[in-house]
């Protein structure tokens, strides 16, 4: 069996010490400064949900005290900042051989990093030929010299491990059954680059929660750093994992509340936190592949502005997060939510409204599709009834509904005043969009769509559910319309000479070349083809990056307005502007009320 020499005795390292040292594997735990003498004094308070632990595990101060054998596992469970010198110290420490030779750590030992963001494994590759590389969601606080709170639930943690920069290791088998002994859910996996990326997203709510307490602005805020943050990805080639947490959650430590994330866990300690190893490496691979990150840039800053200071941690309001995130006055609210994130939030205590919005031209058997399968605890929404109003002369296929009919069926649904919610369908958003959009119009600031529906719930490896939701209380939240622009007729008429009007349509309806469903073929004079279709990836259902449609939309001047067939998918396209960081108005009756009035002119061809 092998000793675990765990470096760092922070929140993650003493929580890995901790429990291998309850499980008998061998450790010996790094510490420094006030929690190396309270150790060595007082042993480890280890709190978890199931009570308080009082351990004796060994400590040193650092290799000087330590005698390496080639039994030994190195794990590096530092900040990120402290990386460089903890491979400097240990690397080249004689290693005493089974065959009673002398060799080194650097060629003798393999080393597993547990640390936050991109930039670790790298740094000790370039000194340990055995790199594993780890990834470790754990809520643990480490505030107090001497102890330790691990609120996590039912295991202490649960690790990915995998060799860097990919590949398989012969160690990283035997090193994932001792931690498994020590009660950790641990995944080996071949692509740990990937896995670390994925948690490098996750991650970029650290320096957030430690300068600013909980906001639907901060959310905004967070949305805008993981777009710069995935378009970094996809300029580096860097493809994020999905991994699940298997039911993984935060629980109770009775008399300890949880202090935040560790870079807040810094700030309280007035230590320097590892941001820059966390948004500074969006910020670097940014710079490097000529990706503009001013978001992620201007939140790095803040945070040293804050540590010069003398700033308390969660104490600056959303005044001065409005001033800090460029683009972000006047609280531009996030669109999308990725799978991976709402998987994360459903499971905290106030998980935002799920709405399933199954509906395709066409095809009638939405709510059929639903009962098949469907986001555990979503509610079916009939685009058709509830999101439409009632047939009327000149409003078009799918009218706006009266706001209280409106209200109604959200109350219907449980939607409350301060309940975020989360629509998707299974056409990438096309008749999710609706939902979107007729609630934010509706006065519900807290609207997103789930990037990729339930394809990417499914590709992601995450349950559904079958049959009728569960019935729900009722709701209490209030709507009133007119939060998002609209465009009459005659306004939209009028948009070509004063800014932007976008046919959503495929561009065969456009241009008039077939018209399946409404009375007149051709498309609104003045307007410009801009297919709906064209919001997504090319193969999959998901949403363009922010800067791919900020380029679709470049040549786009004055006011924007959009229509479609009867207004659902034109929803789309106005999500998708609105993640380039565009406002742009629905005309609601679109083509269909339109081309129904014989009065009304019809152009067709390419051009507007």
């Amino acid at each position: 069996m092998s000793r675990y020499v765990v470096v760092g005795a922070g929140a993650v390292g003493a929580s890995i010490a901790a429990e291998l040292h309850r499980a008998g594997v061998e450790t010996l735990l790094i510490a420094r400064g006030a929690q190396l003498t309270a150790l060595r004094e007082h042993g480890l308070t280890y709190l978890r949900p199931d009570g308080e632990h009082r351990l004796r595990i060994p400590v040193a101060a650092g290799p000087d005290e330590v005698g390496l054998t080639s039994g030994d596992v190195l794990v590096f469970a530092t900040k990120s900042t402290d990386t460089e010198s903890a491979v400097r110290q240990w690397a080249w420490q004689p290693v005493k051989r089974s065959d009673g030779g002398t060799g080194l750590a650097a060629t003798d030992l393999p080393v597993v990093t547990l640390q936050n963001g991109l930039a670790n494994e790298r740094i000790a590759l370039r000194s340990f030929a055995r790199v594993i590389g780890g990834v470790v969601w754990i809520p643990a606080t480490f505030v107090v010299p001497g102890e330790v709170v691990n609120h996590a639930d039912p295991v202490p943690a649960v690790l990915w491990l995998g060799r860097y920069p990919g590949g398989d290791d012969p160690a990283i088998e035997p090193i994932a059954a001792d931690l498994r002994r020590g009660g950790f859910a641990v995944h080996v996996v071949t692509d740990i680059v990937g896995h670390k990326a994925h948690k490098l997203l996750g991650n970029l709510v650290n320096t957030l929660d430690a300068l600013y307490p909980p906001s639907r602005l901060r959310d905004a805020a967070l949305a805008r750093l993981k777009d710069e943050a995935r378009a970094v990805y996809a300029a580096a080639g860097i493809v994020p994992a999905t991994p699940s947490p298997n039911g993984f959650r935060v629980a109770d430590v009775p008399g300890r509340s949880r202090a935040g994330n560790s870079t807040r866990q810094s700030l309280v300690r007035a230590t320097v936190p590892e941001t820059d190893y966390l948004d500074g490496e969006i910020v670097l691979l940014g710079r490097l592949h000529g990706v503009p990150t001013p978001a992620v840039a201007a939140v790095q800053a803040r945070i040293h502005r804050a540590l010069r200071e003398g700033t308390a941690a969660a104490s600056l309001d959303d005044a001065d997060l409005a001033a800090t995130v460029p683009g972000l006055t006047g609280g531009r609210w996030p669109v999308l939510i990725s799978a991976e994130e709402l998987y994360d939030r459903v499971a905290r205590p106030e998980p935002p409204l799920l709405l399933d919005v199954r509906w395709a031209l066409g095809d009638p058997h939405g709510e059929e599709h639903y009962r098949a399968g469907h986001l555990p605890s979503a509610v079916y929404v009939d685009l058709d009834t509830e999101l439409s109003g009632p047939h009327e002369p000149g409003a078009g296929r799918h009218p706006l509904p009266p706001v209280d009919r409106l209200q109604a069926a959200a109350r219907r649904w449980g939607l409350t005043r301060q309940r975020a919610v989360v629509v998707y369908d299974n056409t990438g958003g096309l008749a999710a969009a609706r939902a979107w959009w007729l609630l934010r119009w509706a006065g519900v600031t807290d609207v997103r769509i789930l990037d990729g529906g339930l394809a990417a719930w499914q590709a992601a490896g995450y349950a559904q559910a079958t049959g009728d939701a569960r019935p729900r209380p009722a709701g209490d939240v209030v709507l009133t319309g007119g939060h998002l622009p609209t465009l009459t007729a005659d306004e939209a008429a009028a948009l070509s000479r004063t800014g932007t009007l976008l046919d959503a349509r495929a561009a065969e309806r456009y241009r008039g070349d077939v018209e399946p469903v409404d009375p007149r073929a051709g498309h609104i004079p003045g307007a410009v083809s801009a297919p709906t279709a064209a919001n997504l990836q090319d193969g999959v259902p998901l949403f363009r990056t922010a800067e791919q449609l900020r380029e679709r939309f470049a040549g786009l001047t004055g006011p924007v307005g959009v229509y479609c067939g009867s207004g659902v998918t034109a929803a789309h396209e106005i999500a998708a502007l609105a993640v380039a960081g565009i406002d742009a108005a629905l005309y609601p009756g679109s083509w269909s009320a339109w081309s129904a009035d014989p009065d009304r002119p019809v152009a067709t061809g390419d051009q507007p």
